[in-house]
């Protein structure tokens, strides 16, 4: 089993805190679909004819595609791959670019997940974040969705907003459980360099919000997930029974996965490919039927680092066993002292041959699994 991901590389405006690659330039739309759809036919034996499990059309904007520019890449995905009858695929769309029209020509063409970018209900929030939609248009495209044929949908909230409160934050969460998200992922706000937020912070105009500040807003979360019916199966995702997202989990379970578009990375399960990130020098690479990617070649520390760093995020969690069989690692016996220290601490669990965090340890998920990282 394996899953392809869709790069599109383009946005109607900058978020604020965005440190993804697109640009706002979409005369070259009809150009990066022709692109996208050659490396489909170059990168076609790149997963060595798996079952393909999901697609998914992220960016940047999917949304901003026109039917056309869908139906193009699918036909070229149908035609270059072994997709299962049963795929999971999951389109990300933003609250302003949502109409009944556009649900209903998605999943006509075979779309059967949404992923829609709420990020918060408040007004002044929305605005601080330079966010394309407004607070009404978040609310209106919720009604159509839950009118329209689409059982499987997941939303988008941010935590830790410094110009927030926890009030508005529990408003968030009571508005968003009440519209019954089969799926919902919640991120905490982190300042990236490359960024507007990033540029405000080294000129001292923005603070991050205290660590206090967003832990709390974090356990509240997972708290009032659990209480509502929502498995908190990754640190940033929650979901009902049987609407675990296909393809994020595989990429949890280092299964095989390829990247098409600029900036996008693939995976066959022993070393890594990215992407360059400029959409000029990929249209370029691409005229000339070349593959714009570098490749990383993974060392057997590198796999069990990656390994460490996926798995621990999830309630699965480290499976020992499979570190033992598939890559020779003991961790027990190698990380002995580290995982006592953080049992005692109340971090995280044995269970069986899982290694599980706590919810206090998920909160220090990626300090944790680094502490545990081999060095090569």
């Amino acid at each position: 089993m394996a899953g392809i991901y869709i790069h599109i590389p383009f946005c109607k405006q900058a978020c604020f805190y965005c440190d993804f690659h697109f640009s706002t330039n979409m005369v070259i739309k009809n150009e990066m679909v022709e692109a996208i759809r050659k490396e489909i036919e170059l990168q076609q034996d790149y997963l060595g004819g798996e079952l393909i499990e999901s697609i998914y059309f992220g960016g940047g904007t999917p949304s901003v595609l026109e039917e056309s520019h869908l139906k193009l890449i699918l036909n070229s995905l149908k035609k270059h791959n072994n997709i299962s009858s049963e795929a999971e695929i999951t389109f990300e769309a933003n609250p302003d670019d949502i109409t009944p029209d556009k649900l209903s020509m998605l999943f006509q063409n075979g779309i059967n997940r949404l992923s829609v970018g709420i990020q918060s209900f408040d007004e002044d929030v929305l605005k601080w974040m330079n966010r394309a939609h407004n607070s009404k248009e978040a609310f209106k495209c919720l009604e159509w969705i839950k009118e329209s044929e689409f059982n499987n949908f997941s939303l988008d909230l941010i935590y830790g907003i410094p110009i927030s409160t926890h009030e508005t934050w529990e408003r968030d969460l009571k508005t968003l459980v009440d519209f019954q998200p089969p799926h919902i992922s919640s991120y905490c706000l982190t300042i990236e360099p490359d960024t507007v937020f990033g540029r405000w912070q080294q000129k001292g105009k923005l603070n991050e919000a205290s660590e206090d500040y967003a832990s709390e807003q974090f356990y509240h979360l997972s708290e009032y997930l659990l209480k509502s019916d929502y498995k908190h199966y990754e640190v940033s995702n929650f979901a009902k029974k049987g609407f675990h997202s296909k393809h994020n989990s595989s990429y949890w379970q280092q299964k095989p996965y390829l990247g098409i578009g600029p900036s996008a990375h693939s995976y066959d399960g022993k070393n890594r490919q990215f992407n360059i990130s400029n959409n000029a020098k990929y249209l370029k690479a691409l005229e000339k039927n070349e593959i714009p990617a570098e490749m990383d070649i993974l060392t057997t520390e590198d796999r069990i680092n990656e390994y460490l760093m996926t798995s621990l995020r999830t309630s699965v969690g480290c499976n020992i066993q499979y570190l033992k069989n598939e890559l020779n690692y003991d961790l027990i016996k190698n990380a002995k002292p580290q995982i006592e220290q953080w049992i005692s601490s109340e971090l995280c669990i044995l269970e069986g041959h899982h290694l599980k965090l706590t919810l206090k340890g998920r909160l220090l998920a990626d300090k944790l699994a680094s502490d545990l990282f081999l060095v090569n």
